[in-house]
């Protein structure tokens, strides 16, 4: 099994109500942001885009190629997003760190106060070394929140000297995200 390209393996996975930004490993630059989506059924649109989440859709709607070796995120998978088009597409190989299914009731329906999604780190080839989270929340008052973490450096010094465009790319790639996990919720 290839080895993570990083230490600190685990630091994206956090369970509901633990806080989803901050305390990353030191030495990383770190971010969360997050994202209320608006829904006539919050509990159904959570369900919707936490099986978005974990069934690859919301990297693929926001416009990622996926290559993932079992249809929806479990720990131990792994996969290869890319991003770019044709012979300038950049390969970005990960594993899955941890993976968090939604909660239901009796009655097939959301519990409210819960996080469904995944983590994953880095393998070698990736552009950065660290880890990205992908949280669908559905609060105690019923609010629908997705939000995106991750803690990186630059994997090599090519990447450290293209860092400034490295992070206008993952800004871009964090905006598809957010239509994509709209999308995924109004399903």
């Amino acid at each position: 099994m290839r080895q993570f390209t990083y230490p600190d393996v685990g630091a994206t996975d956090r369970p509901y109500p633990e806080r989803l930004d901050g305390d990353w490993p030191e030495g990383y630059r770190g971010m969360a942001e997050s994202h209320g989506i608006e829904a006539a059924d919050p509990a159904a649109a959570f369900l919707a885009l936490a099986d978005g989440i974990l069934s690859w859709e919301l990297h693929r709607g926001a416009g990622l190629t996926m290559e993932p070796d079992a249809p929806r995120a479990a720990p131990g998978g792994e996969v290869v997003s890319g991003f770019g088009i044709g012979r300038a597409r950049i390969p970005a190989p990960c594993r899955v760190v941890w993976a968090r299914e939604a909660l239901l009731d009796g009655a097939g329906r959301a519990v409210l106060e819960q996080r469904a999604g995944f983590g994953y780190g880095t393998l070698k080839g990736h552009p950065v070394r660290g880890e990205e989270g992908f949280y669908a929340e559905l609060t105690a008052a019923g609010k629908l929140i997705f939000t995106c973490s991750a803690y990186s450096v630059p994997a090599n010094l090519l990447y450290t000297i293209g860092s400034p465009v490295t992070r206008l790319t993952q800004k871009y790639v964090l905006s598809r995200y957010v239509g994509a996990a709209r999308r995924l919720a109004g399903r």
